[in-house]
């Protein structure tokens, strides 16, 4: 999927991001307000942006012993960390899956939900978790979730 690069001014950014509303969902602009849906922003991503949400939060008590051990790879990483983690060998499925969890992770922090810490959070977690639907899962309410809870 081609996500073009985003050449917006930095003080446009800045505005539209203190026009936005929380709890309503909406961009308050002068001229008039507009709620934003999580299929706005798959459309303006490419991403999809209806079927099944990502849980908001991974439960690591409910998760099996084998997820059990992803959660805990993952948990506290950095993106530094991520980065060097995709030099893995994808020789076998077992490490073609786990390369595809690291490259879920780090397009998360890096395009799509990125954060000011620099460290795996649980809404990144949580998709990983559900390879089997990746590309099914609701997108663009992940972000939007992301995005109001000021995650």
């Amino acid at each position: 999927m081609h996500i073009p690069p985003i050449r917006v001014h930095h003080k446009l950014l800045k505005e539209l991001a203190n026009s936005f509303k929380l709890g309503k969902n909406t961009l308050k602009t002068s001229y008039s307000s507009f709620r934003v849906k999580s299929s706005t922003i798959g459309a303006a991503l490419g991403l999809n942006a209806s079927g099944d949400l990502f849980s908001e939060k991974v439960s690591y008590k409910e998760l099996s012993e084998e997820n059990k051990q992803i959660f805990r790879r993952f948990q506290g990483k950095t993106l530094k960390n991520l980065t060097n983690e995709m030099s893995i060998s994808v020789g076998n499925e077992q490490d073609r899956l786990m390369f595809k969890r690291i490259f879920i992770l780090y397009i998360q922090m890096t395009f799509l939900l990125p954060t000011t810490i620099n460290k795996i959070s649980h809404v990144h977690l949580a998709p990983i978790f559900k390879m089997d639907k990746i590309k099914e899962g609701n997108w663009g309410a992940h972000i939007l979730n992301f995005i109001i809870k000021g995650n």
